[in-house]
């Protein structure tokens, strides 16, 4: 008898729902700062990609500005290098780069001269009138967050932001994080912003939420009805959240020790992350009706006066050693980092929700840089079984359920529950299940840039931040980082490179009976 075939039911996603549009329309995507890392190492790769995938309509060009002079021959050898080197696993197909570069155009332009924004208009108007179209535009920030507000004037002094338009052509405007670098300055850009643009046009990226695992937490939630009925105070012990990078500051020494990880992390990844686990079912998959949920859980957060920041908060600096056979530099060792800087690479702290769901369940949260992997992982710690049975004396303790969701890499989800093993007495150990993306789909989920860039090219906000959630996030964040301001350390606590982070964050756990925990999953092997 032949093997029956695993079923496999139909793979959902926000933007391929009912009703939604495949193909955007014609359009011209205008890349602000073209010529740095990100435009090369994940916007075009992406913009290739959903190219090469036919995701983008015939009638589609790109234009690369930027400061430096340059030809559209020199810019597009540039990306074609960048293409062969970045985007998702894919060899440069010659025939499909040839169509693709020949719309690929470069112009040099300053943010802060007018007639450049100007130029830059009649050159989409004449490219839309030559191909028959309307002069739809994306603008894509991806300048220094210091430029952010001075681009977003020029476009509207163009004319270029079209805000309050009926019909075509559109604009719409993705920013890209940080957006401010607290409450105030948040405030201010999106003031700045929505002066020009209207709140519908905007998309304020957070390339986190365009990874098919975050996306999944909905439905692991909202289509499966036996993890909802207990997801809450009653059954949930604890939730963690790890987001752990084993790489330091590399070429961003600069902007990392101004900004540290409570605001290159904490603030929009993880509070995104906190959401997504912490909110109520919408009354729809429409954007509103998600990013709704969502905004209530942030409003939800429990503050943490600025007074009580320095017994609730661990902030750690890596320190220099052997990590994979080889030394690693320290944090006060790295490029553009001041000499004594008090800049956290590690933070961890403890999170509480105060509604009726999560009454007294902590989240803990951990992020860092040269931590002993790369990895984001989501846990709901069950509560544990009483004390009788198999949790009396002799055979209990057993470990607690743990479902755990690994976002990156090696992305999967594993359920954890206890197991009697065959043999004459009875023995309990814990036993995993696990599901992997990788092995059951068979295919490589698509760059987070691929599907959020298209996302804004079909004018779905569904996976973007509005700015009521920006400014939530801040509002939560602002007294930590007052706090930190208020209490200054002459040195931070170190942790050594390649570990899991300080002895202090063992301890905040520890205070409360718990412990850090990583529910690890096996490799793919071929």
């Amino acid at each position: 008898m032949a093997d029956e075939a695993p079923v496999k039911s139909k793979v959902f996603t926000l933007a391929s729902g009912p009703g939604a549009k495949v193909t955007p329309e014609p359009m011209t995507l205008v890349i602000f700062g073209a010529s740095g890392d990100l435009a090369r190492r994940k916007l075009v790769p992406a913009v290739y990609g959903l190219w090469q995938d036919g995701q983008l309509p015939p009638l589609f060009s790109l234009v690369a500005f930027a400061r430096h002079p340059k030809s559209d021959e020199a810019f597009r050898g540039e990306m074609r290098e960048a293409v062969a080197k970045f985007s998702r696993g894919r060899t440069v197909d010659a025939k499909a780069w040839e169509a693709f570069a020949e719309r690929v155009h470069y112009r040099v332009g300053d943010y802060d001269d007018p007639a450049a924004f100007r130029a830059l208009g009649a050159q989409l108007d004449r490219q839309a009138a030559e191909e028959h179209r309307p002069a739809n535009a994306l603008f894509y920030l991806a300048t220094p967050p210091q430029t952010f507000p001075l681009v977003v004037r020029r476009l509207g002094e163009a004319g270029l932001s079209r805000a309050g338009a009926q019909a075509p052509p559109w604009s719409r405007l993705v920013i890209e994080k940080p957006f401010g670098s607290d409450l105030s300055s948040a405030r201010a850009l999106n003031e700045e912003v929505l002066r020009v643009f209207d709140e519908r046009q905007v998309f304020r990226i957070d390339h986190y939420l365009g990874k098919e695992t975050v996306q999944n937490i909905l439905v692991l939630r909202f289509a499966n009805s036996i993890f909802e009925p207990i997801w809450n105070q009653k059954y949930v012990d604890h939730v963690q959240i790890t987001v752990a990078e084993s790489g330091g500051v590399e070429q961003r020494g600069p902007y990392y020790d101004h900004a540290g990880a409570l605001r290159d992390i904490v603030q929009n990844h993880m509070m995104q992350l906190v959401c997504l686990v912490a909110m109520e079912s919408p009354l729809s998959l429409a954007a509103d009706a998600v990013r709704d949920e969502k905004a209530k859980v942030l409003r939800a957060l429990r503050p943490i006066p600025a007074a009580c920041v320095p017994e609730g908060l661990v902030r750690a600096q890596y320190a220099a050693a052997e990590a994979r056979g080889k030394r690693v530099r320290g944090y006060l060792e790295e490029d553009g980092v001041a000499p004594g800087s008090v800049t956290e690479t590690y933070v961890a702290m403890k999170v509480l929700i105060d509604n009726w769901r999560w009454a007294g369940v902590p989240f803990y949260l951990r992020t860092g840089k040269r931590l002993a992997a790369r990895l984001t992982e989501i846990a709901i710690h069950f509560k544990p079984i009483p004390q009788v049975l198999f949790g009396a004396p002799g055979r209990g303790p057993v470990e607690p359920n743990v479902l755990a969701m690994r976002i990156q890499s090696n992305e999967g989800i594993t359920l954890r529950f206890q197991v009697n093993v065959p043999g004459p007495a009875m023995q309990i150990e814990p036993f995993q299940m696990d599901f992997g993306y990788a092995e059951v789909f068979e295919r490589a989920a698509p760059e987070a840039y691929e599907r959020l860039l298209l996302d804004a090219a079909l004018g779905e906000p569904t996976l973007f931040t509005r700015g009521d959630e920006i400014e939530a996030a801040w509002t939560f964040l602002q007294p930590i980082l007052d706090g930190v301001r208020q209490c200054p350390v002459r040195r931070l606590p170190s942790y050594p490179a390649g570990s899991w982070g300080p002895a202090e964050a063992d301890a905040l756990l520890e205070a409360d009976g718990r412990r850090w925990s990583l529910v690890r999953r096996p490799a793919k092997t071929a």
